[in-house]
This record gives structure tokens, sequence and C-alpha cells, in this order.
């Protein structure tokens, strides 16, 4: 959303200012909702099956919703932060809800954050925060008709296909194999994801911004599918981030998400809009940096991380029986469970048997 600037210092001061405390006041929300989300996605877990195992008990979770309202919140201050300020003001303090949520959960959800952690989240905001703010300006399309054409440009659907096919790759075959031990592909097909939904969210604002100028745009078709494309994109972004909270480190997960979802934004924005037309060598290295920083921080991140292991109550259950029978030789020989058992064999029904 673009506006024209104020006329006099004051007034320009004043607006950045109002915008400088939306933002930080998003990220604080936002930040908060990691944690409020991460706690109602326990008490979810303990009551039936996790979210990071299929489970969707949470849609019954008081405290659940009560993160999903406040990341709302914390997303429409964000929003109305733009009105006032501009963008390369705005986007990097979202990076502030990284480190709410960190400090966050390490008071509050006992995950905590090492000192080569810390490190990687400042990687990660550094190198989010270069690539932002060396990002090229994009021009605001006039028209729905602009917007479509700008959507059906053979680049950007590459794009879209190439992000299709790497979602479902992820949610198909690595989710059920990977998904509960490499962060990587929860969180990847929610930034892939989310760079769609940006794009469709994107252009319903431009239509109804012409909508309240007087040029109504709900009687293109393109208006409602993304509207559409917008509203399924949101339901699987929050599936998996979902599972992302349930599984692992919400230290982890926040600086990963907020790193990768930015970048592909970026990338996609850069695509659909043509934004690199015109870009200086030294924005393009600038921006390859970040994006290395970026990577590196990820690293330090991803191998720092500590596992949020639920540990079962009933420490009892049965395990498959493991059957060995001592021979008079001294030999043992391992039977089946449906072998005819004699006096002779020992049950080994858990590790603990030995303890």
């Amino acid at each position: 959303m673009s506006r024209a600037p104020p006329d006099a210092a004051g007034d320009l001061f004043a607006a950045n200012l109002k915008g400088s405390l939306l933002a930080v006041a998003s990220s604080a929300f936002i930040g908060v909702s990691f944690i409020v989300k991460k706690k109602g996605l326990r008490r979810a877990g303990a009551a039936g099956p996790r979210a990071g195992v299929g489970g969707y008990g949470y849609l019954l979770e008081p405290l659940w919703w009560v993160g999903m309202i406040t990341m709302l919140i914390g997303e429409i201050a964000n929003f109305v932060a733009y009105m006032f300020a501009p963008a390369v003001l705005v986007t990097p303090l979202g990076a502030l809800s990284i480190i709410v949520s960190a400090v966050l959960a390490h008071f509050i959800l006992n995950e905590k954050l090492q000192r080569m952690g810390v490190l990687g989240c400042v990687l990660c905001i550094v190198g989010s925060t270069v690539i932002i703010l060396h990002a090229p300006e994009e021009e605001t399309p006039s028209s729905m008709e602009q917007i479509w054409h700008l959507a059906t440009q053979p680049a950007f659907l590459c794009y879209v296909v190439f992000a299709l096919v790497v979602s479902l790759i992820l949610m198909a075959h690595c989710a059920p194999r990977y998904g509960q031990t490499n962060i990587a592909v929860y969180i990847g097909i929610c930034s892939v994801i989310g760079s769609l939904t940006v794009m469709s969210i994107k252009a319903v604002g431009i239509a109804i911004k012409l909508t309240i100028e007087g040029i109504n745009q709900a009687g293109y078709f393109q208006t409602w599918l993304f509207a559409t494309v917008s509203a399924i994109c949101i339901i699987i972004q929050l599936i998996y981030l979902n599972k992302a909270l349930d599984t692992f480190n919400t230290a982890v997960v926040s600086p990963i998400y907020y790193a990768m979802f930015t970048s592909l934004t970026i990338l996609a924005s850069a695509i659909m809009f043509k934004d690199w037309s015109g870009q200086s060598i030294s924005s393009i290295a600038s921006e390859i940096c970040g994006f290395l920083t970026v990577l590196s921080g990820t690293v330090v991140l991803h191998s720092t991380r500590e596992y949020d292991q639920t540990i079962s109550p009933d420490l009892y259950t049965p395990l498959p029986p493991i059957y060995w029978h001592i021979q008079g030789n001294g030999e043992t020989v391992k039977q089946k469970e449906d072998d005819l058992l004699s006096a002779d064999f020992i049950t080994v029904v858990r590790q603990d048997y030995f303890v």
C-alpha cells in the first residue's frame, strides 16, 4: 500500500514514529502468540493425539485460540504500520518477534536457548534484515487486470509450479517420514506456501483498496480466485506451523520460519512484480551476502536445538517381546514369538529388565 509523503518534517517524524510503535507492538504480539499457542498445543497433546502426529485436538483448546487471536492482532498491527511508515522501517522490525518468542520460551516453556543458539538467532536476524533493506521497491498495480497479467507471466507461473511441486513432495513424501526429525520439512512447507499466500493476499488487498476508492473489483473472478487461494494457503500454513511448534523447540522454529519465509516471499515478489530490473550490483551483492548469513544462522540453530520430546506417562507400555533360548551347550538361539515355548525360555519384555 503506497502512501503520499507528509508535507512537513514534523509530520514525517510523527508518521514514522507511529509506524515504528505499531511494528514493535506487532512483533510483541506475534512473539507472545508463539508461546501461548505452544502451551495450548501441549495441553491438547496431553489429552489426545498431538498435532505433530496429525491430531487436531488443539482446535478445542481455548489457550490455542488465545494464541491465534494474539497473532491476528499482531498481523493487523503490522498491516496498519505500513500505512504510516515505509516498508524498509516496518519489515525489519518484524524480526523482534524472534527475540520475544525465544526469551519467553526460555523462561516459560523451559526451552533453553544455548549460546550458539543465540548466535544463530542473531545471524538469522542480521541476514534477513540485510535482505529486506536492500530489496528493491515494487510498483503498485492499479487494476485487477494488471495484477492478473503479472500473476500469469511465464516466470511467475514457473515459480508457482515449482512451489506447488516442492510443497506436494514435502507433504506427501517427506513429512510422514522425516517430519518428526527434520525441522526443515514442516518449516519448508509453511515458507513455500507462505510466499504464495503473501502474493494472493496482496492482490486481494489491492482489490479492496481500489473498491474503497470507488473502482469496484468484486465483479472480477480473479478477485475471488485470489481470495480462495489465500484461504487455502493460510489453512495449510496453520496446520504445518502447528506441527512444527508441537514437535520442535519454539526458539528454533521462530527464526528459521522467519528467515525462510522472508527470503521466499522476497523472491516471489521480485519475480511477480519484476523488482529486480534496474537494481545495482552492490544491492544484489548485499542480498546474496544476507541470504548466506541466513543460511549460516539456520545451520547453527539446527545444530544446537533441543528436541522437544513428550514422555509418555505410561512407562510400562508393552513392547514386542524377545525370546531367547538358553541351550545346554551355553549357546543362545533367538526364537520367534509364535514358536513353541519351553520352560528354559527367558522373556525380555523391556530394556529395564536388566536394570
